[in-house]
């Protein structure tokens, strides 16, 4: 293939949910393009118009959005294209490539008989016919005439040289009785069109390579550079299925993972540089070569996804994972409050060094959350003994005077305090935190103290510890 400006594409069929295997796909796509200075385009692949709805579209639209892979051009609908597929064909038969085959249901299922059991693929009797001997009225579809010796090579980036026996490629149909074109023609004349260089696909399309190839040749166009991923698997090397978890990309989305923490574990998922687990999406656009994809299955790995989520967390802007915390608090009917957004901000430093996700984060921030006055379980309310009240009032009176509200001087401040006491953290440690948090997980005392802050914090002490009404 000469040199030309490499374009690539993602071509999902809006029928469902975006599958992480078109995720992935879609992001070897997108690197690739980006990798060389080309193209990344989308085709919607819509016409099984039945299942094809505006909402099934937008989901993909949704899902590419969500993951960072937009597309460098306005996306391309292959329905609205179906008179140049048939132009196409029309080429095809002027060229003597194509024929119209006119064989009956009942003819064409004695034929189907007769290879099986011949051990062969189906050939129509009007593959050789001349126009004649026909009623004009009869229904037919339009097959491609392919060869019948030699071999077609597919020369995968992926698999490497794949072979197929041209005896055993039927006469595919390019255009149903109905007018309609067929997968393979709509798929090679919308690529060429859109001056794709290099098909980016998972192997479940690799049979299909050898007859598109036969198309491209046919119609006198360049065939394009392939490479067929291999399938994701679960855990256990079995074929992803809802056993395994979320599929969806829209699941993960609601699951707390952040997209930056996809693009990097999803480029793990067949490809690699080195040893490298971590890298930023410049770094994966610098090393990425579609050669370097492995043939063998990847697998799904949870934990491996937590890692490298949990260290995006810790790398995000608080206030970027405060928006998405609210919007889980949200999603849960919790009760949020004037301020609820700086309290996050505040809050959520604190206490993501042990978040996943951003659920996490969402259930390791309620107890800032919460409104005055909290109701204690009862086990914090056992806590609560005579002298523990006591204590707990006098160390309420030395913060007050706090001057520095932050964690290393509130830690220092504690120390003090139970050194004054002559006791150990433990003897009010624990009261403390249950009177800050209301019983919910929080982070170490100075981190609640901090997170809640001076005024909040006096004040659930002073709910606390004022009398019984």
């Amino acid at each position: 293939m000469p040199d030309r400006p490499v374009v690539t594409r993602i071509a999902p069929s809006p029928t469902g949910s975006m599958h992480i295997g078109t995720a992935r796909t879609a992001l070897f796509n997108w690197l690739y393009a980006r990798h060389t200075g080309g193209k990344f385009l989308l085709r919607i692949e819509d016409t099984d118009r039945e299942r094809s709805t505006a909402q099934a579209v937008q989901v993909i639209f949704d899902g590419l959005k969500w993951l960072g892979l937009e597309a460098d051009e306005p996306p391309v609908f292959q329905a609205a294209r179906a008179d140049r597929h048939r132009e196409a064909v029309d080429e095809l038969l002027a060229r003597g490539e194509a024929y119209r085959c006119y064989m009956t249901p009942d003819e064409l299922a004695i034929e189907r008989e007769a290879a099986r059991a011949e051990g062969r693929v189906i050939r129509s009797p009007w593959r050789d016919r001349g126009a004649g001997n026909y009623d004009e009225a009869q229904p037919y579809v339009v097959r491609l005439k392919s060869p019948l010796e030699g071999e077609t090579i597919i020369e995968d980036q992926v698999k490497g040289a794949v072979r197929f026996q041209n005896k055993d490629l039927d006469d595919l149909i390019l255009l149903r009785s109905d007018g309609t074109p067929t997968y393979n023609l709509a798929v090679v004349v919308d690529d060429h069109e859109m001056g794709v260089t290099h098909v980016i696909r998972g192997d479940d399309h690799l049979n299909n390579a050898a007859r598109q190839t036969l198309i491209y040749r046919a119609l006198g166009w360049e065939v394009p550079v392939w490479a067929h991923l291999p399938l994701i698997h679960g855990p256990d090397g079995t074929k992803l299925s809802k056993r395994h978890g979320a599929q969806a990309v829209s699941e993960f989305d609601d699951m707390g993972y952040l997209p930056e923490a996809m693009r990097n574990y999803l480029a793990k998922l067949g490809w690699g540089h080195g040893d490298d687990e971590i890298f930023s999406d410049d770094q994966a656009i610098a090393w990425f070569d579609i050669k370097d994809v492995v043939s063998a299955p990847a697998r799904l790995d949870w934990d491996k996804l937590n890692h490298l989520n949990n260290h995006y967390i810790r790398k995000a802007d608080p206030a970027r994972l405060a928006k998405l915390v609210i919007g889980v608090h949200q999603s849960r009917d919790f009760p949020l409050h004037d301020g609820h957004e700086a309290i996050l901000e505040r809050t959520i430093p604190l206490v993501r060094d042990g978040a996943k996700t951003t659920l996490d984060l969402a259930d390791a921030t309620v107890f800032a959350l919460k409104r005055r006055p909290l109701e204690l379980p009862e086990k914090a309310l056992g806590l609560l003994t005579e002298e523990t009240r006591a204590r707990l009032s006098r160390l309420r009176n030395l913060l007050e005077t706090q001057p520095a509200w932050e964690v290393a001087a509130l830690e220092a401040a504690l120390r003090s305090f139970a050194e004054a006491e002559g006791v150990g953290m433990g003897k009010f440690g624990p009261a403390l935190r249950a009177v800050l948090s209301g019983g919910s997980p929080a982070p170490d005392l100075a981190g609640a103290l901090v997170s809640l802050g001076k005024e909040e914090s006096l004040g659930r002490l002073d709910d606390a510890l004022s009398p019984p009404a």
